[in-house]
């Protein structure tokens, strides 16, 4: 491991999209970025699909067999404010990025510009606002691939930093032990996991990984309610859908923790709120004494893993 910087000053934004619209959603992106900057962080996070938000609880009219046309039209709603990289909103983004003098993590649905098929993403870009990273997930989870496609590129990138490599798996990914392995491979200080995930499991998960990795694994969840949704134009059925749902859809949770398994900041429920932490990345490779998955506590004669990385 290379030598890394011993600070990183991290903000963490746990907050809600302007539901299916992205113009709207980068605006909030961009402010909100504005509003951490004055805190100098390092590394800038938000969630999963923070453009244009994630359609929690909706079928688009789906069954075994069956589409509707009603639902077809809020898919297509949902694909229009999916978002082409590059494109306006990642320029706003950027730009927004340089002036922060961060490293910058943020979710969204992207659209390829060729086939139209929809990936549920996240970016990284550097502090002189240029894009790095573009993972696409590898599989969306259930009822997810009614909406986004598998990854076809872009499977594992991470980002160097002075803070070492920072990595990204969404959501249910990182239940994928190669997918991790993968990113333990490249040596990632830095995991980040863009998600919509308020299980109280979950939390059990992410300390298992950080400990697992030897790394910081910022858990960065999404907060919305349901009076979030345009359901005043949406088509059925929709509308009965969303109304079937709690008042707060996701919790949140997010936090930050260390590579022994420990909260650096405790999980924020239910409101929106930027988590400031000074992560001491020294502990990266001090965790490594006894412990390292691809390094000396691996055994590479006996089990090997091979990534057709893309």
């Amino acid at each position: 491991m290379e030598d890394i910087e011993d600070r990183c000053r991290v903000a963490l934004v746990q907050a809600a999209p302007v539901m299916f619209n992205k113009k709207k959603s980068a605006e909030k992106a961009v402010s909100l970025i504005r509003k951490a900057a004055e805190q100098k962080p390092d590394l800038i996070v938000f969630p999963e699909l923070f453009v244009p938000g994630y359609p929690y609880g909706m079928t688009f009219g789906y069954t075994v067999g069956h589409r509707s046309e009603e639902g077809r039209k809020d898919w297509k709603m949902y694909a229009d404010n999916s978002i082409i990289v590059p494109g306006p909103e990642t320029d706003a983004l950027g730009a927004a990025a340089k002036e922060a003098n961060a490293y910058l993590s943020i979710g969204i649905s992207e659209r390829d510009p060729i086939s139209g098929t929809l990936y549920n993403s996240n970016l990284i870009f550097t502090p002189d606002g240029k894009i790095d990273a573009l993972h696409r997930k590898l599989k969306p989870t259930g009822a997810e691939r009614l909406v986004w496609g598998d990854a076809d590129r872009h499977y594992f990138p991470v980002t160097q930093s002075p803070y070492g490599p920072i990595g990204n798996l969404i959501c249910w990914e990182s239940y994928m032990p190669l997918a991790r392995t993968a990113l333990y491979q490249k040596g990632v200080a830095i995991y980040i996991s863009c998600n919509t995930n308020d299980n109280p499991e979950w939390q059990n998960t992410i300390r298992h990984i950080a400990l697992e990795g030897r790394c910081y694994f910022i858990n960065a969840d999404m907060i919305f309610t349901r009076d979030m949704y345009p359901a005043a134009s949406l088509h059925d059925p929709a509308p009965a859908e969303i109304s079937a749902l709690p008042d707060i859809v996701c919790r949140g949770g997010s936090c930050i923790v260390d590579p022994f398994g420990h909260y650096v900041t405790q999980p924020v429920w239910d409101k929106e709120e930027i988590i400031f932490a000074d992560l001491d990345m020294q502990k990266v490779p001090a965790a490594k004494m006894e412990f390292d998955p691809v390094g000396h506590y691996a055994r590479n004669d006996v089990l090997e893993l091979i990534v057709h990385d893309k």
